[in-house]
C-alpha cells in the first residue's frame, strides 16, 4: 500500500501544480503537522484518500478551525486496512502554546493513552510532529526530540514512525530515513514523501509482554 507523508511546508507540486498522476495509487495521507488546514482540505478532496493528522507547534489555528474532512489522531488510535496508527502531536515547549510540551508533560500524555495503546496490543505506525531524542532532532530547545518517544518505540516496536518539525533546510542533523535501536523505521516527512509499506513491515509482537512493559514505564 502507498502512503503519502506530509509535514511543515506545503508542497507546491501538490498544491499549486496538482495533477492526479502525482498521487497515483496513494491510499492514505498522513500529516505530521505545521501545515495549513486549507492544504489538507484540498488534498482530502482531490486525492480521494483519507487524511490523518497530528498538530504541530505552529497549528494554533486548528483549535478553532481544524482541517475539515480530515481525521485528527491526536492521542488516539486509528485503524485502517489492518494498520494500527497512533498519533502524538506537538513539540518541546519553548514558549506558551497549545501544542508545546515539556518532557514530563509528553510522558504524561503517553501515560493517559496507555490503556488505549494496550487495548489494541500496540501500534504499527507512530505519527508525531517532533522526533525522538537523538533521532534526527537538533540541540536547540525548540527542536529537541522527546526521550519518552524512545521508550515508547522500544516497548511497542512499531514498524514505522513518521515525524516532521526538523526541516531539510536546517541542515545539520536532518535525515530523511533512519533505523531506531528498536528496529523501527523512522521517516522525516518534511514537505512530502511517499512510502510503500507491506504487511511484512509490521510484525506483531507479544501483546501481553508489551502491555506489562508499557504500564511499568508510563503508569508508575
Amino acid at each position: 500500500m502507498r502512503i503519502l507523508l506530509l509535514a511543515d511546508e506545503p508542497s507546491r507540486s501538490l498544491w499549486d501544480y496538482y495533477s492526479p498522476d502525482k498521487v497515483k495509487d496513494v491510499e492514505l495521507i498522513i500529516s505530521c503537522g505545521d501545515l495549513p488546514a486549507a492544504y489538507l482540505e484540498f488534498l482530502v478532496t482531490m486525492c480521494h484518500a483519507p487524511v490523518l493528522y497530528v498538530p504541530g507547534n505552529h497549528d494554533e489555528s486548528y483549535v478553532k478551525h481544524p482541517p475539515e474532512g480530515c481525521e485528527c489522531i491526536e492521542g488516539t488510535m486509528f485503524c485502517w486496512n489492518g494498520l494500527r496508527i497512533f498519533g502524538l502531536g506537538g513539540s518541546m515547549q519553548y514558549k506558551p502554546g497549545t501544542y508545546m510540551f515539556t518532557e514530563t508533560a509528553m510522558k504524561r500524555r503517553i501515560r493517559r493513552a496507555a490503556w488505549t495503546i494496550s487495548k489494541f496490543g500496540g501500534m504499527d505506525i507512530l505519527v508525531t510532529h517532533a522526533p525522538a531524542k537523538n533521532c534526527g532532532d537538533l540541540p536547540d530547545l525548540p527542536h529537541q526530540g522527546f526521550e519518552c518517544f524512545n521508550t515508547l518505540l522500544e516497548i511497542c516496536r512499531p514498524g514505522l514512525m513518521v515525524h516532521g518539525h526538523v526541516h531539510a533546510s536546517y541542515g545539520g542533523n536532518y535525515q530523511r530515513e533512519q533505523t531506531h535501536t528498536s528496529g523501527t523505521r523512522i521517516i522525516n516527512a518534511f514537505e512530502r514523501y511517499i512510502v510503500d509499506v507491506h504487511e511484512d513491515d509490521f510484525p506483531r509482537g507479544d501483546p501481553h509482554q508489551m502491555r506489562r512493559r508499557l504500564f511499568s514505564a508510563f503508569l508508575r
